[in-house]
Protein backbone atom coordinates (compact mmCIF):
# COMPACT_ATOMS: atom_id res chain seq x y z
CA UNK A 1 0.00 0.00 0.00
CA UNK A 2 2.61 2.26 1.02
CA UNK A 3 4.17 2.45 -2.88
CA UNK A 4 0.94 3.03 -4.47
CA UNK A 5 -0.12 5.52 -1.67
CA UNK A 6 2.47 7.48 -2.45
CA UNK A 7 2.33 8.00 -6.43
CA UNK A 8 -1.52 8.41 -5.51
CA UNK A 9 -0.37 11.39 -3.17
CA UNK A 10 2.18 12.54 -5.35
CA UNK A 11 -0.08 13.16 -8.19
CA UNK A 12 -2.22 15.76 -6.46
CA UNK A 13 1.47 17.63 -6.30
CA UNK A 14 1.77 21.02 -7.93
CA UNK A 15 4.82 20.90 -9.44
CA UNK A 16 6.51 18.25 -11.26
CA UNK A 17 9.45 18.29 -8.97
CA UNK A 18 7.57 17.92 -6.13
CA UNK A 19 5.69 15.08 -7.53
CA UNK A 20 9.06 13.46 -8.54
CA UNK A 21 9.73 13.11 -4.31
CA UNK A 22 6.76 11.05 -3.85
CA UNK A 23 7.83 8.96 -6.85
CA UNK A 24 11.35 8.83 -5.36
CA UNK A 25 9.65 7.74 -1.58
CA UNK A 26 7.53 5.16 -3.44
CA UNK A 27 10.40 3.55 -5.33
CA UNK A 28 12.15 3.44 -1.58
CA UNK A 29 8.96 1.29 -0.84
CA UNK A 30 9.46 -1.20 -3.11
CA UNK A 31 12.75 -1.85 -1.61
CA UNK A 32 11.19 -2.31 2.02
CA UNK A 33 8.99 -4.61 0.44
CA UNK A 34 11.81 -6.54 -1.17
CA UNK A 35 12.76 -6.76 2.44
CA UNK A 36 9.45 -8.21 3.77
CA UNK A 37 9.55 -11.28 0.87
CA UNK A 38 12.68 -12.32 2.62
CA UNK A 39 11.25 -12.18 6.37
CA UNK A 40 7.98 -14.11 4.81
CA UNK A 41 10.44 -16.82 3.25
CA UNK A 42 12.07 -17.10 6.96
CA UNK A 43 8.12 -17.32 8.67
CA UNK A 44 7.44 -19.49 6.19
CA UNK A 45 4.85 -17.64 4.46
CA UNK A 46 5.60 -17.60 1.18
CA UNK A 47 7.99 -20.25 -0.45
CA UNK A 48 11.68 -19.22 -2.29
CA UNK A 49 9.64 -19.91 -5.90
CA UNK A 50 7.38 -17.51 -4.58
CA UNK A 51 9.90 -14.60 -3.10
CA UNK A 52 11.66 -14.94 -6.44
CA UNK A 53 8.86 -14.19 -8.42
CA UNK A 54 7.51 -11.39 -6.45
CA UNK A 55 11.19 -10.09 -6.12
CA UNK A 56 11.34 -9.94 -9.79
CA UNK A 57 8.18 -7.96 -10.01
CA UNK A 58 9.28 -5.28 -7.61
CA UNK A 59 12.20 -5.15 -9.26
CA UNK A 60 10.51 -4.07 -12.85
CA UNK A 61 7.84 -1.96 -10.41
CA UNK A 62 11.49 0.06 -9.35
CA UNK A 63 12.67 0.57 -13.36
CA UNK A 64 9.07 1.65 -14.23
CA UNK A 65 9.17 4.20 -10.69
CA UNK A 66 12.72 5.47 -12.20
CA UNK A 67 11.34 6.09 -15.68
CA UNK A 68 8.29 7.82 -15.03
CA UNK A 69 10.50 10.13 -12.51
CA UNK A 70 12.85 10.57 -15.28
CA UNK A 71 10.25 11.51 -17.61
CA UNK A 72 9.08 14.70 -15.62
CA UNK A 73 11.98 16.25 -15.50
Amino acid sequence: MSITNNIAEGSGSFSNKEFGNFLNIARRSVFECANILYIFVRRKVISSEEKSTLYSRLLIFSKKITNFRKSLS
